[in-house]
This record gives structure tokens, sequence and C-alpha cells, in this order.
């Protein structure tokens, strides 16, 4: 395995506020707590302090949640230290969430976990009096199927479609055998790997009920020797921790108040991620997720006609707190009244709208996590690192746009100097010379000269436009070899990391992918990695 990185922003693939937040803009300094570095968590450490109450009922409800799932923590000896750990007061979290994509979706569901098991052993050897656990959240109260229901294997498309509605962990995995078969007839020509593929996806979603269940398993495969802990947030207990939130938020509607004031901030130099609603809550059952609305005195749930008075929906609270779904801008608040978590790692999209919350924490006096980009990495075949070899091009200029990297490759290339900087050149001094001797005799001839100067060097390099065209065209292998890195590294000129399931390296790399991307990534990111 042969690796190189390139800065984040050398892609041209980050945006300007994430950017800004990795280089220390200090516009952005307003809006998070700790700097994005492994010195803050000695801060983070000394402000987080979680209840040993609630880390007890934290610890109980994630082992009923893995018994609901016939998962036997006692045969899993480093999930089980996790769990039983986060009953100590120097045990801490450090979390990713995801959705449910079926068989993990894009790769970069991959890259979220290995970046906060590989934070975990950094902290740990930075503060080796603390324990840390690498925390998995499952977003199984996401209700947008269709971001969720299919995954990509060398460019096929694989699709599960069904009319369930409401929360997509509660959804049961019917019609999921057709997808199995296909997927495996895809595979038929690997050997070992493909048939771990195969059972993985089997066990996954053909022996459990619904798809919180079958992707706990799934991810339970994949990391527990890394002690990863999953926590499944549509849990009663769990939101009996965070019931005093919902009521504040039903009764004031503090969240949109704090996330307006602060997004107009923001909007100042970014766009913004996520706008509020009125109340930052869904309500859950099953089949249905959908949102609450207050009206006068009275609250409504949206496209059901159900309503409450507001004595009955505390009393709903009260009795039912399971019903009471966060969105995307309370689930964040959830997460860390819940749990003794020190940092979130996510993409650019989440942190972006991390950035949103900072008075909302503050309003509730909980402190907003170390927030951390993770890691993105490219995966090059054989094929594919034969090409990119065989070009000559630096990683730079893998990120350009086809048309400017046929062009930059021409230039480097070319026998001719078709840049014409010779002629260029000597077109330069000629009129310098001119210029002197009309000078002497006329000081006003000399801008003429200067003129016919600046006509003549476009004319130059408007001919050498066209050389450098005309060589492109005689460049039609260089031509197929760039056309097919971009379309196969890049699909729709996308990140491949955003697109392509991380079956396709498995078939390669097996079990052995996980660790080498632990070997490789460094966190807190800045670079870009690929691999070859």
């Amino acid at each position: 395995m042969e690796t190189d990185c390139i800065h984040f922003k050398e892609t041209g693939y980050f945006s300007k506020i994430i950017l800004d937040y990795l280089e220390g803009d200090e516009k952005l300094r307003p809006f998070y707590q700790y700097e994005p570095k492994l010195a803050s968590f000695s801060e983070a450490i000394e402000d987080k302090n979680l209840p040993v109450a609630t880390r007890s009922v934290l610890k109980a409800s994630i082992e009923a949640q893995y018994k609901a799932s016939k998962i036997n923590l006692a045969k899993l000896e480093a999930v089980q230290t996790s769990v039983n750990s986060l009953l100590e007061v120097d045990t801490y979290t450090i979390t990713t969430g995801h959705q449910l994509c079926l068989f993990t979706g894009p790769l970069y569901f991959i890259y979220k976990i290995v970046s906060v098991i590989k934070l975990c052993r950094e902290l740990k050897s930075k503060y080796p009096e603390c324990h840390f656990v690498p925390v998995y959240w499952m977003a199984t109260e996401d209700h947008d199927f269709a971001e969720i229901n299919h995954f990509k294997l060398n460019g096929k498309k694989f699709e599960w479609n069904t009319d369930q509605k409401g929360a997509v962990g509660r959804m049961k995995l019917d019609g999921l055998e057709e997808i199995f078969a296909s997927f495996s007839e895809s595979l038929s020509e690997y050997s070992s790997n493909g048939e771990e593929l195969k059972t993985l996806f089997q066990e996954a979603y053909l022996k459990h009920e619904n798809l919180a269940d079958a992707t706990r398993y799934l991810v339970n495969e994949l990391f527990a020797d890394y002690g990863v802990v999953i926590v499944d947030g549509d849990d009663s207990e769990l939101k009996k921790l965070f019931a005093p939130i919902v009521k504040k938020e039903l009764l004031t509607e503090f969240s949109s108040h704090q996330v307006d004031e602060q997004s107009k901030q923001l909007a100042k130099e970014y766009k913004i991620q996520v706008n509020p609603r009125e109340i930052n809550l869904f309500y859950l059952t099953d089949g249905s997720r959908v949102r609450i609305i207050k009206e006068g005195e009275g609250y409504f749930i949206n496209e059901t006609g159900q309503s409450f008075s507001e004595t009955e929906i505390l009393k709903e609270l009260e009795d039912f707190p399971e019903r009471f779904s966060p969105n995307v801008l309370l689930r964040p608040l959830y997460q860390e009244t819940i749990l003794p978590n020190l940092a979130y790692v996510g993409g650019g999209g989440e942190l972006a709208y991390w950035f949103q919350l900072k008075s909302t924490f503050e309003q509730m006096n909980t402190p907003l996590p170390v927030l951390l980009l993770r890691n993105s990495a490219m995966w090059m075949d054989e094929k594919q690192s034969k090409y990119f070899k065989a070009l000559k091009i630096s990683l730079r200029q893998l990120f350009l746009d086809e048309g400017v990297l046929l062009k930059e490759w021409v230039k480097q290339n070319a026998t001719e100097d078709l840049l014409l900087q010779n002629e260029i050149e000597a077109l330069q001094k000629q009129y310098e010379t001119l210029a002197a001797k009309a000078e002497k005799i006329d000081v006003t001839l000399e801008p003429h000269v200067q003129a016919i100067l600046t006509r003549h060097k476009k004319d130059l390099q408007q001919l050498s436009e066209k050389l450098v065209r005309a060589e492109r065209r005689k460049q039609t292998e260089v031509g197929v070899k760039v056309k097919y890195l971009k379309s196969t590294l890049f699909p729709n000129r996308g990140l491949q990391e955003r697109s392509n399931n991380f079956s396709e390296v498995y078939l390669r790399e097996g079990r052995e992918m996980v660790s080498q991307l632990l070997e490789m990534f460094d966190i807190p990111a800045h670079e870009f990695y690929l691999i070859s």
C-alpha cells in the first residue's frame, strides 16, 4: 500500500466555513467553544461532568439495546470493557453519528468511525489517566428514507424500495432478499473477501427484524475489536433524561430563538446549513414522524389532525417520552445530555450546523463538544494507480477539472515550447529597443509603441492557446487515461467517498481495510489521503 496526501484546501472540495475553521479564522471564533486541537481536551475534560445517575441509565440502556439486537456483549471483550467503563467518572466518549444507510452507504460512513477510534487512541496517549470510548450514534429516528435506501458497488446501484414510513430504524427488512441475490451475483467472481461480504449482508439484513438491529450488527462486525459502542437514541429511558429540555422547548421554543440569532450572525460571512422551526421536535410513533406545531394555546401534530392542550402534551411527555424526537438542531443537545462526550467528529456539512448551536448549548449550561472534521481518503485500484503513475501528474492536479488537467499535462510534456516564451521574450526586447528609439525622436510616441507591443503579445498568447489545443487533440491516449481517472475516482464529479460503498475496497483489502486506515489517518484532520 502506498499513500500520499494533500491539504483539504488544495482539493477544491471543501467549503469556506470548514477551511476557515481549520485555519483558525477569527470570524468563526464566536461560534464554537474549543479550538480543534488535542490541547483543547484538557479544558473539555474539566468542563464535562456527567452525573453518576445518568451514567448508570446510559450503561443499562446500551446493554438492553445490545440484548434486544441479540448481540452477546459478554463475547465482545473490547465492547464490554467500553460499556463497563462508562460508569467511571474519568471515562469520556468521542462520538460520530450517521444515518442507517443500507450496507453503510458511502465510504465516509467507515471513515467517520475510524476517525473516532483514532482520536480515542491519540487522547489515551496524551491523557493516560482517562478512558476514551469511541461511540457510533445511530440516526434511527431519521425519516428521510430516500437518502439511506441504496449503496453502489462498481458503479451498480443496489436500491431497497418499501412503502414503509416514519423512523427508518423501526422499518422492517421486507424485500431485501432480492437485493441480496443481486449483490451476491455481483460478487460471484471474487473469492474469500466476496464471500465475507455476502455473509455480512445476509446476517445483517436477512436475519434481523428492523433496520436499527441490522445496522448495529453490521457496524459491530466491522468495529467490535476496537471497542466501538453503538447507541440508539430511540430509547424510552434515554429520552427520560432529555425530557426536561423537551419540556422547555415545548413551552418556550427556546432553541429556535437561540439558533435564529446565532444564524443571523453566522450568515454575515457564511451559508447557513439548517433553518430552525418554531418547535424543533417531531412526534414519533410507529410508521410516523411528523412535526409538532404550536398554534395559540394548543399543539398540533402535523398532517394527522391530532392535537393536545398544553396540559395534555406535558402529560404525554411524562408518560411517553420516547414519542418526542429531536430534529437535526436539537439532536446534538440530546446527545450531549446523555453522554460523557468530549468531541463530535463529522463531515463539513455537520460541523456547519453545529456552529449554529453554541448559544443553544449555553442556554442549557451544557458544554459544546470539541468539533473535529472527519478524515477523508481516496482509494486507487491497480489500473487507476498504473494510469496515475504513467501520467506523472501530482495529487493536486488529479483534483483539477478534466479540461484543466489535460491542459496542464500538455504544457508540462510538450516537446515544443507551446507557450512561446522565447518568442514573447524576443518580442519584448525588440520593442524595448523600438520604444527607446521612438522616445529620443518624440516622447509622445513611446505609449504608441507599448500599445503595439501589447497587441502583438496578445496575438502570440492566442496562438499559444491554439497550439496547446492542437497538441491536446494529438494526445488521445493521455486523454483516455485522464478521462478514466476522473470518471472512476470522481463519480459524477464528486468525491469517491461520497458515492462508492466500502465493499469495493473490502474486496481487495478484506478486514485489513480498517487497520490500514487507522495506521494512516491523523486527527485532528487537515489532509486528504490517497491510497494506492
